[in-house]
């Protein structure tokens, strides 16, 4: 099974984070990054259907050189091979489907794995964008994951519940956390991955769609109103969000 895994490289949810000096980004500056979490699984399940499957496990990734050291921790846990499209610009969500979906085309391969979403933009639409471009048949949220020859079966969280899909491959897959418990590469592992090679692709001669045009932080200031629970003080909850907030 020739399985190929998309990650993505996103500041740490504890580092502290600057918007910078275009106001359409942050400052990466004194930034610690490290692999989107919900990567891990998307890792971990493609190595689990390499060892009851056989065959190879490809990871990519989109983004600047930077983002090599991702990549070298998939090589740790135990991918086959790496690849990452250098693309310094960070481009939008369009533009990343389209380098993923050229990988993809060039290497055929039987499953694409992806988390279910990176943590830094959380536009959720990658995963979606990637099986539209490739035509292929897309189960998000995927908690269980079932692949019987062709046949694929997958459990998905829905509100309440959790529903059974079936579909078959190729396909894309995204990963809930769930899946499965994502191994700890060992320090030799670490070690090997180091001096492994990656190779070096050119992003696809997409155009973004979707341009920052700020970015800013929180505002933390709090107006320390307090208010009890009768049905005067609801009121004034809802008139003080619609008419001062303005966020209903």
């Amino acid at each position: 099974m020739n399985i190929l895994v998309c990650i993505s490289q996103v500041p740490d949810t504890a580092t502290k984070i600057a918007v910078g000096a275009d106001g359409k980004s942050i400052n990466p500056a004194g930034v610690k990054f490290i692999l989107n979490p919900y990567d891990e699984f998307a890792i971990e399940e493609g190595l689990r259907l390499k060892e009851a499957h056989g065959g190879t496990v490809t990871t990519v990734t989109v983004g600047p050189d930077t983002a090599k050291e991702v990549l070298r921790t998939a090589l740790a846990m135990g991918s086959d091979t790496a690849i990452i499209v250098k693309d310094e610009a960070r481009s939008d969500s369009w533009v990343v489907a389209s380098s993923l979906a050229d990988v993809a085309t060039s290497l055929q391969p039987d499953v694409i794995i992806f988390g279910r979403q990176s943590i830094d933009h959380d536009s959720f639409v990658v995963p979606s964008m990637v099986a539209e471009m490739l035509g292929w048949p897309n189960v998000s949220m995927t908690s269980k994951l079932t692949i019987t020859g062709t046949d694929v079966a997958a459990e998905r969280d829905i509100e309440g519940g959790r529903e059974v899909v079936t579909a078959s491959l190729p396909c894309v897959i995204s990963a809930q956390k769930g899946l499965n418990d994502p191994r700890y590469p060992k320090l030799p592992d670490i070690m090997k991955a180091k001096s492994k090679p990656i190779e070096e692709r050119s992003p696809a001669a997409a155009t973004a769609r979707v341009e920052t045009t700020t970015m800013t932080l929180p505002d933390r200031k709090r107006l320390n109103k307090m208010f009890g629970d009768t049905d005067t003080d609801l009121s004034e909850v809802v008139r003080l969000l619609h008419e001062e907030a303005k966020i209903i």
